[in-house]
């Protein structure tokens, strides 16, 4: 059995000997380092850092590290957390009609491909429930009355809560969060938005793409803010297009690169490689 790791995710003002002092600290510790990413933003002076150790190289637990780190982490004026990679995230997805981002996750979910618990699936119509049902998820739907949004999103709300959710994925769920939602999960919503953004924001980018005849169109995976389609990018990508291609040619490509993109954006956030600093991300690949 493959031995678990601990993650400590760090970010504070940099300073000499910030990283000297973690590492020392760890091998102090008897730590393993398996894998280490540092990045300092040149603008601010920020520093950021990604350290994975070894669970098993450790005499004792996560609560234990957190304990004997925290001085530390106080003394440099740390934003930190720690992880356990032997418990999953949960991860809730919402979905509206069109499956193909759900089915691509639910694929790499039920194959082990990515590992995460899915406490439930929640959607604003009917149509995915056979299918996710066949996956043995409790599939919720919860209707949207136009006159009165404020019901569905308090239902969602609740579910989420009951949930226990780590992660809130938006596997094409076709409604605008209201900014409450968006504030009571900072970091924690991830969109998938069918445009490079940020361009072609809102409803139609592939209408709007096809009417400005760009050669390129692509998808981007995004953390949600109040702010529509405008939160900090996880991940992006494109596929070359050309005037040959009708409307239904950009879809149709533009829905393999959305999977792919939503896929890697969430497997970086599952792997901590991803830390906000403002509305901008640092990605350890």
């Amino acid at each position: 059995m493959t031995s678990h790791n601990y993650r400590l995710i760090v970010s504070c003002p940099d300073r000499v000997g910030l990283v000297a002092a973690v590492s020392s600290f760890l091998a102090n510790e008897g730590g393993l380092l398996t894998e280490a990413n540092y990045y300092r933003d040149p603008e601010s002076n920020w520093f950021f850092m990604r350290q994975v150790i070894t669970a098993d190289s450790l005499p004792y637990g996560p609560e234990e590290l957190t304990a004997r780190f925290t001085p530390l982490a106080e003394q440099y004026d740390m934003e930190w957390r720690l992880t356990d990679t032997s418990v999953p995230k949960r991860v809730v997805l919402m979905a509206s009609k069109q499956e193909h981002c759900l089915s691509d996750l639910l694929y790499r979910w039920r194959s082990g491909e990515m590992e995460f618990d899915i406490p439930c699936v929640i959607s604003n119509h009917d149509d995915l429930r056979s299918y996710v049902s066949w996956h043995n998820i409790p599939y919720h739907h919860t209707p949207v009355d136009p006159a009165n949004k404020a019901e569905h999103f308090a239902a969602v709300e609740g579910l989420i809560e009951q949930s226990r959710a780590d992660v809130i994925v938006l596997a094409r769920y076709m409604q605008i969060l209201p900014p409450e939602l968006c504030a009571n999960h900072p970091g924690q919503i991830i969109n998938i938005h069918h445009s490079f953004l940020p361009a072609f924001v809102g409803a139609k980018p592939y209408h709007q793409a096809a009417e400005r005849g760009v050669k390129l169109i692509g998808a981007t995976c995004h953390y949600v803010t109040s702010d529509l389609d405008a939160g900090p990018i996880i991940e992006q990508d494109v596929v070359r297009i050309s005037h040959h291609d009708s409307i239904p040619d950009l879809v149709r490509k533009g829905k393999d690169v959305e999977k792919t993109v939503l896929a890697k954006g969430l497997r970086y956030h599952l792997e901590d490689r991803v830390l906000l600093h403002g509305n901008k991300t640092i990605v350890f690949e």
